[in-house]
């Protein structure tokens, strides 16, 4: 009996789209059909959403790029607010999430916001993780990518817990935000800056003070 799978791709870049589009159609299974839609930004993925749901031929399966140009009307400002969007009209939708990005940061925000099925790191990506990411979410979720993995391992080993606003200032000191402009980036003053910057200290054993060794120590524990 064939299965038809409905998959909508989400990328700026017309020739990864095409590499993936190739990839899946080589590697899927002969009882599988997929009806594969592209959208190259944010305006015409959420008009592709919105249509399948009218349609009442909703997507199975969703790629989604985070680096995207944002939508016209400003609301959406990358693939994560497209995500976040599906999983309200498309609630039994899978979303398999690609980035480049490969901070911790980024990686414990996409998960806590989307608990995505599928997250792939494109430096990770051959075609045949491609292959078998898209198998494993059909049949088996979730599938993560090595670096996802590791950056997951490494934040539960460690045993120091550190709240979002903490994994902020870490991720902000790590992009060379100084600290007197820190405030303005987590809505805190100055002064509660300092604070937490000094219990992350203390918390990461940091005898010398400097920020340097803190962005190190946190970098190994999989923080940053």
């Amino acid at each position: 009996m064939t299965q038809k799978i409905r998959i909508l791709m989400i990328d700026d870049h017309p020739i990864i789209i095409e590499g993936y589009q190739n990839t899946l159609l080589l590697t899927k299974k002969d009882s599988q059909e997929l009806d594969i839609k592209i959208a190259n930004n944010c305006d015409e993925a959420v008009s592709f959403m919105d249509r399948s749901v009218k349609n009442d031929l909703p997507f199975d399966i969703l790629f989604v790029d985070i680096s995207l140009p944002p939508s016209s009307d400003g609301t959406m400002t990358s693939g994560e607010d497209l995500a976040v969007y599906a999983r309200k009209v498309l609630p039994n939708a899978k979303i398999i999430i690609l980035t480049m990005f490969n901070e911790s940061y980024r990686i414990h925000n996409i998960i806590r916001n989307i608990d995505p099925e599928g997250f792939l790191i494109k430096s990770d990506l051959t075609s045949s993780e491609l292959a078998s990411a898209f198998q494993a979410v059909l049949n088996n979720p979730p599938f993560y990518s090595g670096t996802v993995n590791s950056h997951i391992r490494k934040a539960i080993t460690s045993d120091i817990f550190i709240d979002e606003k903490n994994r902020k200032i870490l991720h902000l000191l790590s992009q060379g935000i100084r600290t007197k402009n820190l405030a303005s980036h987590l809505d805190i003053s100055l002064s509660a800056v300092e604070k937490r910057k000094k219990q992350l200290k203390v918390l990461f054993a940091i005898e010398d003070g400097q920020d340097e060794s803190l962005l190190k120590e946190a970098r190994k524990k999989g923080f940053v």
